[in-house]
């Protein structure tokens, strides 16, 4: 009996498969647009149907609001309407963060990703205002994005199932390791939930999730979205094998202790493909975490061996 994903049919607004970009940047450290739409471009063949711009990973910090749109409208022209784009543009400031969805509207994101307000720590009611205020504002699907660690401020349950009344509030990309609360958002909302997370990827995809935004996918978006396409064809137990063949590239991705920007763009870099430096405060991948990262890439796109018989 072969099981279908029920997120697969029909597939997601956004996308099953999406990769959190990472945003070229030249030699000197300006913006690398020629380098953004090839490596968009690659991306798209290589399986993402999806892309987030400007995300943490896009190193959005550190690039100005000018630099964000030409970025999104850069890659809007490489990648036509093959993909859906996403675009970050969360702020610890409510008008800001208005201000950076219109202006990524007029540039030709499909979506806008809004992380929960950071450093100031609002409470909940506030957080709600907060994420109401830009979807009213902005004609765009809103992506909430829930990621305590970085942010100091959980989107809570409770708040999530409120906020996922509002039309244009469709989904949330979940970094929360919270797998109860978020299935409870999957029975309770219509919510698409994407997996922020690399190593929950299958886990939440399983148990209803609409896919991934994944830092990893940067380098090896093939190989991840193997993982869902194995499982919607009723493999599950190949799909299995394909998340955990990929674990070790995405621990040494996400929790070497270096940012996902910083191993990214190492590795990338390492493969030939638009990256560039990262910018600072961010420092570069030493010459030993690159290697172990490209060593780790090898062993995941290596031929999987045949079982002896």
């Amino acid at each position: 009996m072969t099981t279908t994903h029920p997120a697969s049919a029909p597939t997601p607004p956004l996308g099953r498969a999406l990769c959190a970009m990472i945003t070229p940047f030249t030699p000197s450290g300006a913006l690398d647009l020629d380098g953004a739409a090839r490596l968009a471009d690659h991306l798209v063949r290589e399986g993402c149907d999806g892309l987030v711009l400007n995300g943490t990973t896009g190193e959005s910090p550190t690039t100005t609001d000018t630099e964000k749109a030409e970025l999104v409208r850069a890659v809007r022209d490489a990648v036509g309407d093959r993909v859906r784009l996403v675009a970050g543009v969360g702020t610890a400031d409510t008008r800001h963060t208005t201000e950076l969805a219109l202006a990524a509207q007029k540039a030709g994101a499909d979506a806008v990703l809004v992380v929960a307000p950071y450093y100031s720590r609002p409470p909940q009611d506030a957080v709600e205002a907060h994420f109401r205020t830009v979807a009213d504002t902005c004609g765009l699907p809103v992506v909430l994005y829930d990621i305590p660690a970085r942010t100091g401020t959980r989107i809570e349950t409770d708040t999530l199932l409120r906020l996922a009344e509002h039309p244009r509030i469709t989904a949330v990309k979940d970094c929360s390791y919270d797998l109860l609360g978020v299935q409870k958002l999957l029975a309770r909302t219509d919510l698409a939930v994407y997996a922020g997370c690399d190593e929950h990827n299958l886990a939440l995809y399983a148990v209803g999730g609409a896919g991934y935004i994944s830092t990893v996918a940067n380098a090896v978006p093939g190989r991840l979205r193997a993982v869902l396409d194995a499982f919607d064809a009723g493999d599950t137990a190949g799909a299995a094998r394909a998340q955990q063949r990929a674990t070790h590239l995405i621990e040494l991705t996400m929790s070497s202790g270096l940012p996902g920007a910083v191993t990214a763009k190492a590795l990338l870099n390492a493969l030939d493909l638009p990256a560039g430096p990262v910018r600072a405060p961010l420092l570069p991948a030493s010459e030993e975490a690159t290697a172990a990262l490209l060593a780790a890439y090898e062993d995941l796109t290596a031929p999987a061996l045949r079982p002896v018989r």
